[in-house]
Order: C-alpha cells, then sequence, then structure tokens
C-alpha cells in the first residue's frame, strides 16, 4: 500500500467511528448519581456507543451502561429524570429533546 493510500484508509476508518457515536447536550440541574459517581450540576455531553453511556464535562467522564428505547413522539425538550435512593438522585433515564429516544440507565 502507498503512504496515500494508507492515510485514505485510516481517515476513512476514524470517519465512520466517529459516524457511529451519538451525541447530544444534557444540563443537570441537581447533583446526579450515575453509574456510582456523583456529578455536579451543569452541562454536559452524552455520547452512546454499542449499549453504554458516556457523560462528560471537561476532563470529568463517567460511562454507565443504557437501553436506548423508541418513544411515539417526539419529546419537546431534553429532561432527566431521577430515582431518590437514600437521598442521593440517581438519574434514571434522559429524554432526549427533539428525538424520539429514552436513554435508560440500568
Amino acid at each position: 500500500m502507498t503512504k496515500t493510500a494508507k492515510f485514505l484508509a485510516v481517515f476513512l476508518t476514524i470517519g465512520l467511528l466517529a459516524a457511529s457515536a451519538a451525541t447530544y447536550n444534557v444540563t443537570l440541574f441537581q447533583p446526579s448519581q450515575v453509574a456510582g459517581k456523583e456529578l455536579k450540576p451543569g452541562d454536559y455531553k452524552l455520547t452512546l456507543e454499542d449499549g453504554k453511556a458516556i457523560i462528560q464535562k471537561g476532563k470529568e467522564k463517567v460511562e454507565a451502561a443504557v437501553k436506548v428505547e423508541q418513544s411515539e413522539s417526539k419529546f419537546s425538550s431534553t429532561s432527566v429524570r431521577y430515582a431518590d435512593e437514600n437521598g442521593k438522585m440517581k438519574v434514571q433515564e434522559i429524554r432526549l429533546g427533539g428525538t424520539t429516544m429514552k436513554v435508560v440507565f440500568n
């Protein structure tokens, strides 16, 4: 393979990997627990890939197993649903505004 062909193959592979992951913006308005880790209120990037959610803000990052479900209609805005576990607010699901997707945390 020539250098140009190798470069093109690597570039296409990276492009396909990037296209397979979906990214959304999520705002947490209160301290929230995800996969046993507490996240402070703020704006986060939510990436979905291969049955897991990656929630990231700067260097802070947490991964959790999720199941993506489809709703019958689009959600008008992004919302976070919680379960209160011993006074800690654990993220139960995130409904993604403008889509029919609901991310359910295991």
